[in-house]
């Protein structure tokens, strides 16, 4: 048998497993295991174990608990829900005001969590009930809420970046420095969709009236001091790194032990809260941690069998292809998985091939993070089976209907369509800020 039906076998049985409904980390590591040893008997067993051993040795993986605890932290004391109090009063008197208010508290929860499951919870738990008490229309909120939740796998400390760079080999300070202008551009995209959409038809997004939004100056201001605290935490932890004081684990650290401050400070933090993060953050590391083991332990497998070179080959020399044309294809093919699967599965199935194949093109793979991402953020939200759609419909009320969310996300994936675009062709939208900051 060729090593390229060996590469398509292990690929099929991989995704076969998936399809059944298997681990994503058991898939993909039995997948490689078994390979392994079929195809060098015992000397195969070397392969995890050479994994595990550049797992445990990657330092910037120290940043993957802190990051997780600082949002678990920021989330369970209900600090995030002073900054919707403070967007609801000072962005009220706007037409979709508090619209655009959840969007930038969705940037905000990303920049203290990485994980868009906790912007769809917090989103749906705080902002849906007061949109849809305050007669904006549900296809709107349902839009709003599951787009900016999308946020949270872009904007640092985003975890799937995490995962990227230990599969790709890149620095993770630059993924995350890359990771910013497309994020805020992505924001501020739907804040102008938002805007617009709602001037024209007032009725989707109607402004509160006066007695809704009247507040003295002082709870104005004292609402807006507690908003802004999560934006007070995030610097403490992002100024020291862009500035070169601290490395990235230590400003992770910062993070971490601000957020336990400021919880405690605002006597917010009991032990039940405790418990429950760091339950919660040793759970999802210790998850990640298995499905970058697995994911390395395959790509051994894929490299050792050649099947990158011979892929490249396929698409360059046989069919012809210009290294654009390859690369919109690979992003396809991630809306497509992107139907069925999450983002860390998409990647640790794709990573072998998509990662070397793209810097054998020629390409950056820190921009090329940065595309991966945005187009995992489409992927989630793109009927039948997007991700953050069937979140949506466990955590919205009885009157939203699948139709409801089906239909609503359709103008917020176009604008995401052109955040795409704008960034593929616009490469320094991404590249700016790394480039900048590693090269002072």
């Amino acid at each position: 048998m060729s090593y390229e039906m060996i590469a398509l076998l292990m690929f099929s049985s991989m995704m076969v497993m998936l399809l059944t409904g298997q681990r994503v980390f058991g898939a993909i590591g039995g997948i490689a295991a078994v390979a392994a040893l079929a195809l060098w008997g015992t000397g195969g067993e070397d392969i995890p174990f050479s994994a595990a051993m550049k797992l445990m040795k990657w330092y910037p993986l120290l940043t993957l608990p802190m990051f997780i605890f600082m949002g678990y932290v920021l989330s369970e004391s209900r600090i995030a829900d002073d900054l919707y109090k403070m967007f609801h009063i000072w962005m009220g008197p706007v037409p979709g005001g508090l619209a655009i208010g959840t969007i930038f508290l969705m940037v905000l929860i990303s920049a203290m969590n990485g994980l868009s499951v906790a912007g769809m919870a917090i989103g749906a738990t705080i902002a849906l009930p007061e949109l849809l008490k305050r007669g904006y229309d549900k296809r709107m909120v349902s839009g709003v809420i599951q787009a900016g939740s999308s946020l949270g796998i872009l904007v640092p400390p985003s975890v799937v970046l995490v995962l990227y760079a230990m599969i790709a080999r890149a620095p993770v300070g630059q993924l995350w420095l890359a990771g910013i202008l497309p994020g805020l551009m992505m924001a501020g995209l739907f804040v102008i969709y938002i805007a617009v959409r709602c001037r024209l038809q007032p009725q989707l997004g109607p402004p509160l009236s006066p007695e809704e939004r009247e507040a003295s100056k002082g709870e104005k201001y004292r609402l807006l001091v507690s908003g802004i605290l999560p934006v007070v935490i995030f610097a403490t932890m992002m100024v020291p790194f862009v500035n070169g004081w601290t490395s990235l684990v230590e400003s992770s650290a910062i993070g971490a032990l601000t957020a336990f401050l400021a919880a405690i400070v605002k006597r917010r933090m009991t032990w039940e809260i405790l418990i429950t993060c760091l339950r919660h953050t040793l759970g999802i590391s210790c998850m990640f941690m298995w499905i970058i083991l697995a994911a390395l332990g395959f790509g051994a497998v894929f490299d050792g069998l050649g099947a990158v070179k011979a892929i490249e080959n396929l698409f360059t020399e046989q069919l012809g292809l210009e290294p654009w044309m390859i690369l919109v294809l690979m992003q396809l093919s991630f809306l497509i998985m992107g139907t069925f699967l999450d983002d860390t599965a998409m990647l640790v199935i794709v990573a072998p091939l998509y990662v070397p194949l793209v810097s054998a093109l020629g390409f950056d793979l820190i921009w090329y993070g940065v595309l991966y991402t945005i187009t995992t953020q489409i992927a989630y939200m793109t009927p039948p089976f997007g991700y953050n759609l069937f979140l949506m419909r466990a955590m919205a009320p009885p009157e939203i209907s699948m139709r409801d969310i089906y239909a609503s996300i359709t103008p917020f994936v176009l604008v995401m369509v052109v955040a795409l675009v704008l960034v593929m062709v616009f490469p320094q939208i991404a590249l700016m800020l790394p480039n900048y900051v590693y090269n002072h």
